[in-house]
């Protein structure tokens, strides 16, 4: 009984932890990549009366962290819901 309360254990941090670093890799292309490292590819694109690079640097970046915010809320309680950790 023990070992398979630990498996689940495991298993269910094996999943958060796997959906913490998805999200983290996200954010870290997102505004270091594309704000940074892909700004020259990116200056000839117009959005907003700016070149691509410097919105995702400036703008891009934060939105992408606030959707994040909201799927990790959502992929999160999906996992809790399925190793029966929800809250209630």
């Amino acid at each position: 009984m023990a070992d398979s309360d630990n498996d689940n254990d495991n298993d269910y941090w094996k999943a958060n932890i796997r959906l913490v670093t998805i999200c983290l890799v996200i954010w870290a292309v997102v505004s270091f990549g594309f704000g940074i490292l892909l700004r020259p590819l990116l200056a000839g694109i117009e959005i907003g009366g700016t070149d691509l690079g410097f919105w995702f640097a400036q703008q891009g970046s934060i939105y992408v962290f606030l959707i994040l915010i909201f799927v990790y809320a959502v992929a999160m309680n999906g996992i809790d819901k399925k190793f029966g950790v929800q809250e209630d």
